[in-house]
Formats: C-alpha cells, sequence, structure tokens
C-alpha cells in the first residue's frame, strides 16, 4: 500500500509545472540541457499562469543558447518578453541568440534595452562595446564587398584589360558568388545585368566565370534563384545550353540544376528566423523548365551536347525520387506533352542526312528517360496511355511506300527495347514490325542492314520472340557477315549471332557459323575495339560480342594476355553506357570464371553415359591454375581501377544485374590474401560498399563476401578510411546467417573480430547492427575454426561498456558460456576465451561473484587455466585469479581455502625468468593481495 501511495504522489508531483520547473533547473545545473528542456516544455503544456510561462520560455532559451540552437533560443526569449517586455534576462538571451544568428543589428538594440534598465551592469556595456565594433566591421566589409565587385566588372567588361588580370578577376567573381554575403551585394549592385554582358561577349571563358557565378548566388536561395531565372529568361539558358562547348553547356546545365533544386526546395541551407522571402508557387516556373527542356530535344540547332545535357536535366528531375510520395504529376506531364519528342530522339539515325546532332550517348540517354518514365506510373491506365501513344506514333512512321520513315519506326522499337522491357515486347507484337524487321536485314542497302541487325538484337533479349527470330534472323545475319564489307554492320551481325544463340538456349547460331572456332572470332573482336578510328558506339558491339565469346575458355585466356584489347576495354568502361557496362562485366565475370555452376553428382554422369548422353566435362583451362592466372592478369591490367569506375556510374546506367556482375568479379580478385593490398590500393574497398548495400540479394551476398576477405586481413584505417568503416559493419553482420555457408560466416567474423579491436566507435556500432546473438550463436557452433572466430570476436567486444553490461544482466548464460569455453581442448578457444573473461571480471566486479555461480566446474576451469602449458593461457588464467580475489575478501578466502593458493604459492616463488616474468609477477601479485586481507602470512612470518 505505501508504494501505491508514493507512486501516486509523484505521478501528482510531475502534474505540478512548478515541481517540473525545479526539476528543470536541477537537470540545467548538471548540465543535461536535453532534459532540461523536456521539463520545461512539460510544464509549460500543464501551466495557466503567465507569470511562470515566461521564467519557463526564458529557461528554455537558456537551455537552447547551451545547445547551441539560436533559432529556438531567439524564438523562446521573444515570447518571455511578449509577456513581460522588461524580463531583462530573456532580452540578453535573445541578443546572445540574434548575434549568433548574424542579426546584430537586432542583437544590438536588445542589449541597448538591457543597459538602458542596468546602467551599471557591466557585461551589458561590454556587449555593447562589442556588438557595436562588429556592425562597423560588416559596414566596412560591405562597402568593400561593392567596390571589389564593381571593380572587378570594370576589368571584365574592360577589352583592353590584361589577360592575367581578367582571369583573376573571373575567378573572384566565382568565389564572391559562392559566399551568401558576395551573392547579395553582386544581386544588390545590379550584378546579374553585368553578368549577362559578360555572357553576351561570347568570349569563352567571361561566359564560364559568368554562369559559374549566377550558380554559386542561386545555391540554396529560392528568392534570388527565381528572380535569377525571371531575369535571364528560360529561353536564353536552353540556347546557351544549347552551343556545341562542352565545358558551356555543362556549366549552364549546373546553373539550370542549381535553380530547379530551389524551385523543389532541395539543397536548401537552413536560414535561421522568424521568415523567409516570400516566393511565388514554383510550380508554375518548374512547368515552363520542363517545356523548354522537352523542346530542346527536337530542335535541329541544338548541339550533341546541349541535348544530352536536356535529357540528364528531365532524367534527375521528373520521375520521383521516392515511390512512397504519391505525386507523379511531374512525369505524367512529360507523357503527355513531350514522350513523342523523347521517341523522335530515340529514332534518329545517325548514318542519314537529316539526323538531329547527337552524341555516342544521346539515344542511350533518352532510353533510361523512357525506362524511367515507365517505372514511376502508378497504374495500368496510366501505362496503357503510355503504351498507346508510343504505339500510335510508330504506326504514324510505318509506310511500305517509304523505307526511309519505316526506318524510323524499327529503329524507335529498337530504342524502346533498350528501354521499358515490358513496353518493348508489346511494341514488337504489333503487326508488321517484326516482318519489317528480317525484310530490312536483305535489303542490299546498308543502312537498312545496320539498322535491322541492331533491332534484331536488341529484340533477341525477349525471350518471348526469341524462337521466332531465331528461324528467321541466324541465316540472315549469317549472310550479312559473309557479304558485307561494312566493319559497323560486320560486328553487329556476329553480336547477333551471340545474342540468337544464347537466347534460343544454345549457341547453335553461332557455332554453326564459326565452324567450331570461337578463337578466331574473338580475335577480331578483340581488333575492332583496339581500333581507335572506328566509333565508339560500334567498338561497344565488339566488347557485347566479347561477353558472349569469353564463355569459350581458349577465348578466356587469349583475351587477358591481350593487354591493349584489356586497357581497351576498360577505357570503354568509362563511358556513360549501360550496354557497355554490363558486356565488360559479363566478359570478366567469364574470364575470372566467377559465375555459378552446377555440381556434377557423380551417380547421374554415370547414368549419363549409360544412355550415352552428352555430359558436359570441364575444360582444361577452366581449372583452379588457369583461373588464378588470369586473375593475376587481370590486376595487374588495372581490373579493379576500371571497375571502381564503373560503380560511380549513374544508377539508370549501372543497373542491379551490374552490380551483381561486378561483385562476383570482386569477390574472385579478393581471393588470394596477397592481392587484397593491391585491391585496396586501387579503391576496391571503397567500390564494394555500394554493392554490398543495393542490388540483387545475391550480388549484396558476394560484394558483402568481398569486404569481409579485406576487412579480416587489412588495416581498417587504410582499407576503408574516414566514416567509410562503419558503413562496411553491416554487409558484414549479413553474413552472419545460418543460410550462409561457412566460409562466408567464418570470414565475415575475422572481419568483424578486426575492427572490434579498432575503436569503441566501431565496437558500438557492431552491437547497434545487433550483431551480439548471432557471434553469440558461433561460439556455440561444433565447427573449430568458427567457435574460435566468434569467441575472438566476443573477446574484443566485451571491451566495450553496454557488452559487459549484458553480461552483468540477469536471465541469460553468456558469462556461463566464457567459462565454459574457458575449459576447451582447442588452445585457440581458449586464449579468446579467458581472454574475455578475464577482462570481464576486471572491468565488473559483479561478475566475479556470479563466475561462481554460473557453473559447477568453475574453479576446476580456473585451475587448469593457472597450471596450462601455454603461457598466453595461463597469464590470462592468473588475471582472472587476481580479479576475483580483490573483488571481495569473502571470494579470496574461499579461493585460498582450495588448491589454487598451492599453484599461485609453486609459481609466485619461482626464480625471476624474463620469458615467464608476466606469469611470475601476476601470481606474486595475487598472493600479495591474500596478505593484504590477512588470509595469508608472509614468508618470513610462516
Amino acid at each position: 500500500m505505501g508504494h501505491k501511495l508514493l507512486f501516486f504522489l509523484k505521478a501528482l508531483q510531475m502534474e505540478d509545472p512548478i515541481q517540473l520547473k525545479e526539476e528543470g533547473n536541477k537537470y540545467f545545473q548538471a548540465n543535461d540541457y536535453e532534459k532540461a528542456v523536456q521539463s520545461y516544455t512539460q510544464a509549460m503544456k500543464l501551466n495557466k499562469d503567465k507569470a511562470l510561462q515566461a521564467v519557463l520560455y526564458r529557461n528554455r532559451a537558456a537551455c537552447f543558447l547551451k545547445k547551441e540552437e539560436y533559432a529556438k533560443a531567439a524564438s523562446d526569449a521573444s515570447r518571455a518578453i511578449d509577456i513581460n517586455t522588461s524580463d531583462i534576462k530573456a532580452l540578453y538571451r535573445r541578443s546572445q541568440a540574434l548575434e549568433r544568428l548574424g542579426k546584430l543589428d537586432q542583437a544590438f538594440k536588445d542589449a541597448q534595452k538591457c543597459a538602458t534598465i542596468e546602467p551599471h551592469n557591466k557585461n551589458f556595456q561590454e556587449t555593447l562595446r562589442r556588438l557595436g565594433a562588429n556592425i562597423q566591421e560588416k559596414l566596412r566589409i560591405q562597402f568593400s564587398t561593392d567596390s571589389r565587385v564593381q571593380k572587378m566588372f570594370e576589368i571584365l567588361l574592360d577589352e583592353n584589360s590584361e589577360k592575367e588580370k581578367r582571369e583573376k578577376a573571373a575567378n573572384n567573381l566565382i568565389v564572391l558568388g559562392r559566399e551568401e554575403a558576395g551573392a547579395e551585394r553582386i544581386f544588390q549592385n545590379n550584378g546579374v545585368s553585368l553578368l549577362l554582358q559578360l555572357i553576351e561577349t561570347k568570349n569563352a571563358e567571361l561566359i564560364l566565370a559568368a554562369v559559374r557565378t549566377l550558380s554559386g548566388m542561386c545555391t540554396g536561395h529560392k528568392a534570388r534563384a527565381t528572380a535569377i531565372l525571371h531575369y535571364l529568361g528560360i529561353d536564353n539558358i536552353c540556347m546557351w545550353m544549347s552551343v556545341d562547348n562542352e565545358e558551356i553547356s555543362l556549366a549552364v546545365c549546373n546553373l539550370l540544376q542549381t535553380i530547379t533544386d530551389c524551385l523543389l526546395g532541395q539543397g536548401k541551407e537552413e536560414h535561421h528566423g522568424k521568415e523567409e522571402a516570400v516566393v511565388l508557387d514554383t510550380k508554375k516556373d518548374l512547368r515552363m523548365i520542363t517545356t523548354c527542356l522537352l523542346e530542346m530535344l527536337v530542335s535541329k540547332k541544338v548541339s550533341g551536347q546541349g541535348r544530352d545535357r536536356a535529357l540528364n536535366l528531365l532524367n534527375k528531375n521528373i520521375p520521383r525520387k521516392d515511390l512512397k510520395d504519391h505525386d507523379n504529376s511531374r512525369t505524367i506531364f512529360v507523357i503527355d506533352n513531350g514522350l513523342k519528342k523523347i521517341l523522335k530522339v530515340v529514332g534518329q539515325i545517325p548514318e542519314m542526312p537529316d539526323c538531329l546532332p547527337l552524341t555516342e550517348n544521346t539515344q542511350l540517354t533518352a532510353s533510361v528517360l523512357l525506362n524511367k518514365l515507365y517505372d514511376d506510373l502508378r497504374c495500368d491506365p496510366e501505362r496503357d496511355n503510355y503504351r498507346v501513344i508510343c504505339e500510335d506514333y510508330i504506326k504514324s512512321k510505318i509506310d511500305p511506300q517509304n523505307m526511309d520513315k519505316t526506318l524510323h519506326a524499327i529503329q524507335i522499337v529498337s530504342g524502346v527495347l533498350q528501354g521499358p522491357f515490358d513496353l518493348g515486347n508489346k511494341l514488337l507484337g504489333m503487326k508488321g514490325v517484326m516482318e519489317m524487321m528480317v525484310a530490312l536485314c536483305g535489303s542490299e542497302r546498308e543502312i537498312d542492314q545496320l539498322v535491322a541487325v541492331e533491332a534484331l538484337i536488341h529484340a533477341s533479349t525477349k525471350l518471348s520472340r526469341a524462337t521466332f527470330i531465331i528461324s528467321n534472323g541466324v541465316t540472315l545475319l549469317k549472310e550479312i557477315y559473309k557479304k558485307t564489307k561494312n566493319e559497323k554492320i560486320k560486328i553487329r551481325a556476329l553480336v547477333g549471332l551471340c545474342k540468337l544463340g544464347s537466347a534460343g538456349g544454345t549457341d547453335y547460331g553461332l557455332r554453326q557459323f564459326a565452324e567450331g572456332s570461337t578463337e578466331k572470332l574473338a580475335k577480331q573482336c578483340r581488333k575492332w575495339l583496339c581500333n581507335t578510328s572506328i566509333d565508339a558506339r560500334t567498338r561497344k558491339w565488339a566488347v557485347e560480342g566479347l561477353a558472349y565469346l569469353t564463355l569459350d575458355a581458349d577465348v578466356k585466356d587469349d583475351f587477358v594476355e591481350d593487354e591493349p584489347a584489356l586497357q581497351a576495354m576498360f577505357q570503354l568502361a568509362k563511358t556513360s553506357d549501360k550496354t557497355i557496362l554490363y558486356s565488360v562485366a559479363s566478359a570478366l565475370v567469364n574470364c575470372t570464371n566467377s559465375y555459378d555452376t552446377k555440381e556434377l553428382v557423380p551417380e547421374l554422369v554415370q547414368l549419363a553415359k549409360f544412355s550415352k548422353q552428352h555430359v558436359p566435362e570441364e575444360h582444361p583451362k577452366d581449372k583452379k591454375d588457369f583461373v588464378v592466372k588470369r586473375v593475376k592478369r587481370l590486376l595487374k591490367a588495372g581490373v579493379v581501377s576500371a571497375l571502381a569506375c564503373m560503380v560511380k556510374a549513374d544508377s539508370a546506367i549501372l543497373t542491379d544485374q551490374s552490380k551483381e556482375l561486378i561483385a562476383r568479379v570482386f569477390l574472385a580478385l579478393c581471393e588470394d590474401p596477397k592481392d587484397r593490398g593491391t585491391i585496396v590500393a586501387q579503391g576496391g574497398g571503397k567500390a564494394l560498399i555500394p554493392l554490398a548495400v543495393e542490388g540483387t540479394e545475391v550480388g549484396k551476398i558476394k560484394a558483402s563476401h568481398a569486404l569481409a576477405k579485406i576487412a579480416a586481413i587489412s588495416n581498417p584505417d587504410m582499407a576503408f578510411p574516414g566514416e567509410r568503416v562503419y558503413e562496411v559493419v553491416r554487409p558484414l553482420v549479413s553474413l552472419l546467417n545460418t543460410e550462409r555457408d561457412g566460409l562466408q560466416n567464418y570470414e565475415a567474423l575475422l572481419g568483424l573480430t578486426n575492427f572490434s579491436g579498432r575503436s569503441d566507435k566501431l565496437r558500438m556500432k557492431i552491437v547497434k547492427e545487433r550483431a551480439l546473438p548471432d557471434i553469440e550463436n558461433y561460439m556455440f557452433e561444433n565447427h573449430d575454426q568458427l567457435r574460435q572466430a566468434a569467441t575472438e570476436c566476443m573477446c574484443n567486444l566485451v571491451v566495450n561498456k553496454e557488452v559487459q553490461e549484458r553480461f552483468v544482466a540477469d536471465g541469460n548464460d553468456r558469462l556461463k558460456l566464457v567459462v565454459l569455453l574457458c575449459g576447451e581442448d582447442d588452445e585457440k578457444v581458449q586464449v579468446a576465451a579467458a581472454g574475455a573473461l578475464a577482462m570481464l571480471t576486471a572491468a565488473q566486479k559483479k561478475l566475479c561473484s556470479k563466475m561462481t555461480e554460473v557453473t559447477t566446474q568453475w574453479l576446476e576451469i580456473l585451475q587448469r587455466l593457472c597450471l596450462h602449458d601455454n603461457m598466453e593461457v595461463q597469464h590470462r588464467g592468473l588475471v582472472i585469479a587476481f580479479n576475483l580475489i580483490s573483488a571481495d575478501k569473502e571470494l579470496a578466502k574461499k579461493l585460498v581455502e582450495t588448491e589454487l593458493l598451492e599453484i599461485l604459492t609453486y609459481l609466485g616463488k619461482q626464480e625471476d625468468h624474463p620469458k615467464k616474468q608476466h606469469v611470475i609477477n601476476i601470481a606474486r601479485d595475487c598472493l600479495m593481495r591474500c596478505i593484504d586481507y590477512g588470509l595469508i602470512k608472509p614468508l618470513s612470518q610462516a
């Protein structure tokens, strides 16, 4: 009854605002500002007295000042002043907060009021002097900035200025534009108009300086960005982005992205104060930008670079970043107003005279945009509308009387096949499309063959159509390959044969054509790959051909020995092309044999031979020795740097399937511990982290395993510098799973052991990732190496206080497990377990007495440790004994009454010896502690 009454009274106290205020004051005095804020806030909710409310706001303002949350401090102080205008403490606290927020004028006014109320207060007088001096300095800098800005523009706009002076002025202007104060001074001093004059000079350096300055001025400032957008005009911005100058086009693209970020409310810096400048609704401006970008796609005045920029901006800003956001209105707007324009870009044929200016990446980027828009749709009616627009546009292009027009229709289908998978499949089923593709292959015109072969290649990945294409297309492709002298067509025909064979589940088309010699075809592909006079788009097909041909073991060996071909492939991998990345990754998987192989059951092999079925045998060059040589050759050629570069590609280009392939290659490269240092040095550790976090389940596991191999033997500070090391913990913990194989478990435990020995922050991260239960499970494991690795990991983790508390807590067998592991026959397990127990008993006295209760074998195990042949185990056992003796006199007495005293006496009496002095010393320390307790007498008194 008494307990209930006490609880009731305490609950009543917590409903009392005065009591809560006092509690807040205590927390404040104890420097626990977070709890003080909570108490004051709770008091405010319960309080109805205005005077007390002012005090609470004033007190909470003091907390926010300590927490450096100055906007909140100023707000709370203002509320206190609203209740009591002469509250000197609130006035002074608001002055302090406003000063930190850079609002010196307002801070000066509050300090002035404080000095008026208490004119002799030295603190207020000093604050006034300081603020006055700061305000004068600010004004001086402002005037100085104004004159600097003016001077810079004078130099830049004067054609007779020296080149060095102009360059310096341009760089200074860019730097000034990136600073808030500088940006505002430029803006207020007619700077935008002057920057526009610089752009109109048509001098590339001045244009770049002006555009970069404008980007700095727009960053994080919605009002200024909106004003600059309207002053410059979106048409002008798009016109500048359209120029055939990569640097200028990119700079203008960055400017438009900065403006878009501001309008979308992204990348916004925190501006303290009561309210921000009022900005009109941004939806109209965003729609205007989108409309102009879509117009750029089909304009002949726009350069290939400019078209790419427009596509990239649409790719980045139109589809939703998060599908949980239900608003996909921007995507719907683009589909309704611009889908046909995107399809027109996809349908361009570079070899035809009426083609729009393009780069090597334009059409693939357009296909990526088609895919992103399609994926962003929320329901079937929206997807049906998308499909109908595509079908109608393609139908409008198909004209049997005009083959040039029909070519565009097939090229569009080919482009969509590289975008939305499902939609491409449906478009293939349109009446006449397939027949037209096959017919074009038989045409005498090279341009018809080129477009048709590409379309057949992309169509062959759609399995529902592959049978039709194989039966009709293989013969045509073989004929084209043999007859044509055009290298572009020849290489595409070869890749088509490779793909058709793969899609049909057989390499019939390729092998029949090659008459059993894939090496000959691969050699031709390598020549094309190394020939820089051939356009990159055609060389891309050579990489795709090698991705199929390297399935042959002889081809793999020849390829990795061809240094120029490897370097050419690595160089191509740096381009932003989805197909190239996938093809390079596929070829590397084949060369490292990192694909999954089905294990042949001997009984089934015998059965197959008995029934005269063909049994696939492992090629001699697919045996381990050959694979290892190929891996070493790839590492020497710089494969890690190429893979690291591929991982940085945009998510639309680096698909989950490509990520999985890259992860497989990395895992194969990490097999030999001697190579892991090279992999880390070339950026492999950093590249593996995103692969372990995103992608297919198989890919994440492979990347995590590769990380575990590196983490197991590398210095974490070198392999994963800075904060990156904390990102590796989760992938390692993901491998501590019964569904993973024993090697993955073991190497993950080794990695975590290495990490847990580095810092307490890393130990805390491992605990937060909930790894402890899994590590404990492996300490029970029957497998010796897993049990040893888990115990060693726990030995490092017990240094952490939170882990120690878990051992102290009631109702668990953690301590019992560690004690029993000390009694294992495996010396390595004993070393780790005894180390863990030594640290636990040293850190937590409660565990010393608890150790004697968890198992009846504790004393026998301790004595065995103290007599162990392995000096490392023996030393740890003696440390445990010392901890138990030091913890409690009664516990020491209990130990003295056992054979342990004889063991300690025997060890303590030994003559000094350098190799075992640490053991002798700790035994003597145990005896001295017993003497101090009066449990035994010194030898002289005995």
